[in-house]
């Protein structure tokens, strides 16, 4: 019998496509809905194939020979399908959805039609694509530059925040032309990290970012209001997951003020939390922290677990900066909500890997050793 990691492995293996109509080869299958208007519809994009193909990667240093492998066979696959997303330009920027032409809210049947819903490239999806990648020194200057050119003051000062914020030089999630400033707290954590990743300075607009997420900790906004510090990932303990991966990661000095609240408050929340998905991101950024926490039984897991949790949300009036909309852009019924198999299968195999390290023996013991 094998490990519970391997079987997690193995899972997210068998879930990747060979190539079909609605995903290509070398694509996790995702999911675009909103229940509370009936709507589903598959969703092809590289957001979840690269954040799987990066989890995996972070991971496989604690994974058997045989694991790494099939995690290296994912990275290239999901990598080979970059090209279709990248900036319809040749520019080294990502977008959630392929690009030459747009397919902007694929295999539906309106959404497509309209051009206020076609997105620029966005440095979520930018940051991951280069950190499962190998960016030379000049594609990495190039990006930094980037960045800046769409930092909030740069063109366009952000409006949809709190007033405290308007003037903080962070950076913006999108990278379009005339496209609106927005804050995304974890996004800002994504792209941060791919920053000290690389070992690349920092400007007076990393320092911004770094203060974004120090202020929305310390006020915790980030608990009494989510949306507004993360319309892409705007429940807590995403962000929890989002800010702890960096921050044990890189330690930066910017948020070491605020890394102990950090950790009671989540905490505080998992003896409070019953999703059992969310369960899992608070417990993962806990033992990152090298907190030691209650087993979760991952290996009891099925899809069920999976059922009502997402990961990522796109908020259709977020986009209008005027006041009235913008209030009624926190409303469920303007959320869609995607979700992706492969992708919780991922988030448990890297508890899983994650646990096993704070054991004496690294590794979990099986419950019915062959």
């Amino acid at each position: 019998m094998k490990p519970p990691l391997e079987v997690f492995i193995d899972r997210i293996e068998a879930l990747q496509s060979t190539g079909n109509a609605l995903f290509p080869k070398g694509l996790f299958p995702a999911q675009r809905s909103n229940s509370l208007l009936g709507y589903r519809r598959p969703d092809t994009t590289m957001f979840f194939s690269a954040i799987t193909a990066f989890t995996l990667q972070s991971i496989r240093k604690y994974c058997s020979t045989e694991s790494q492998s099939q995690i290296d066979s994912i990275r290239r696959q999901v990598t080979a399908n970059y090209p279709d997303f990248q900036n319809k330009d040749g520019l080294k920027t990502y977008n959630f959805w392929k690009t030459k032409p747009s397919r902007h809210f694929p295999n539906g049947r309106w959404f497509h039609r309209f051009e206020h819903f076609r997105i620029p490239d966005d440095i979520d999806d930018t940051a991951f694509a280069y950190l499962t990648t190998d960016p030379s020194q000049e594609e990495l200057f190039w990006l930094k530059q980037k960045l800046t050119l769409h930092a909030n003051g740069t063109k366009l000062w952000i409006r949809n925040t709190y007033p405290e914020y308007q003037q903080l030089r962070a950076y913006s999630t999108w990278f379009g032309k005339n496209m609106y400033v927005e804050f995304d707290v974890s996004v800002l954590s994504n792209m941060l990290y791919c920053i000290l990743h690389y070992n690349l300075p920092l400007n007076m607009h990393d320092e911004a970012s770094f203060e974004y997420i120090r202020s929305v900790i310390k006020t915790r906004r980030y608990i009494d209001a989510p949306f507004r510090c993360a319309h892409q990932y705007p429940r807590t303990p995403l962000i929890i997951y989002h800010v702890s991966r960096l921050i044990a990661a890189f330690d930066p000095p910017a948020l070491q003020s605020v890394k102990a609240q950090l950790i009671s408050d989540t905490e505080n929340l998992l003896k409070n939390t019953r999703s059992r998905m969310d369960r899992v991101l608070l417990a993962t950024s806990l033992i990152r922290f090298g907190i030691e926490t209650e087993r979760i039984s991952v290996e009891t897991f099925t899809e069920n677990d999976f059922k009502g949790f997402y990961f990522f949300i796109a908020g259709l009036l977020t986009a209008y900066e005027n006041p009235v909309l913008y209030k009624l852009s926190v409303n469920p019924l303007v959320h869609m909500h995607w979700t992706c198999e492969a992708h919780c299968w991922t988030l448990l195999a890297e508890y899983e890997a994650l646990w096993n390290q704070q054991q004496p023996n690294g590794a979990l013991p099986l419950s019915n050793p062959s």
